[in-house]
């Protein structure tokens, strides 16, 4: 049980790692300029739409949010609601939880990332997506992108965010089943790969060719 449960950890690890690199590459076109003797623009790059943009917060929000329950536990009438709704490993508990966090990784997806204003960064270097009229249309086809790949972010997100308590249901230790998502599992990748990407830099700054001889650490794409 003991190997299965670390196997089973394993992929989940793995898993987030996907999801917190995951991103959606929107072609860019810039238009040629020719400046003296020189020309630029005429090449084509991408903007990297991040799967999960909202990172964390959205688990924390719909914490915080599931907390509100229990300043009803003075009233008779409500305690009812308030034990099923406390119950980490119930089932409407992880149910309207889930359904908070969905909720708000669209809420703050909304709020970080600006289509207007890539627009139109876009327009005033010279850039556009191809097939896609600059300006307005633009934004337009950004948005609805995002709104696109936020859902299976979200799913996942909402997925990790009860999988401690789906771990607990099935017989693993609580203290050991709360490795298995929740906020702590993110910021854990997230620092990970975060540190990684500082070594990286580092090491090519310094032009090392010791620990990575093609410019990245071994294990790691771009």
């Amino acid at each position: 049980m003991l190997v299965a449960e670390l196997v089973v950890l394993f992929l989940v690890f793995m898993a987030t790692i996907a999801l917190v690199q995951a991103v959606r590459k929107i072609p860019v076109q810039y238009a040629k300029r020719i400046v003296g003797n020189k020309q630029y623009g005429g090449v084509r790059q991408y903007i990297p739409l991040k799967i999960n943009a909202a990172g964390v917060m959205p688990i924390i929000f719909a914490q915080a949010l599931m907390m509100v329950p229990m300043f009803f536990t003075r009233f008779e009438t409500a305690r009812g609601m308030v034990s099923a709704l406390s119950d980490y490993t119930g089932f409407w508990h992880n149910l309207i939880f889930a359904f908070l966090v969905i909720a708000f990784t669209y809420f703050y997806t909304a709020i970080t990332v600006n289509p207007v204003m890539m627009s139109e960064d876009m327009k005033r270097n010279g850039g556009f997506i191809p097939g896609v009229k600059p300006g307005k249309k633009t934004s337009e086809y950004i948005d609805i992108i995002m709104t696109r790949i936020t859902l299976p972010g979200s799913i996942f997100i909402a997925i990790v965010a009860i999988l401690p308590a789906i771990a607990t249901k099935v017989g693993i230790n609580h203290q050991f089943a709360l490795f298995y998502g929740g906020t702590s599992l993110l910021i854990l990748v997230g620092v990970i790969l975060d540190t990684l990407k500082q070594i990286e830099s580092y090491l090519l700054l310094r032009h090392y060719d010791g620990l990575m001889k093609t410019g990245r650490i071994k294990g790691r794409n771009g």
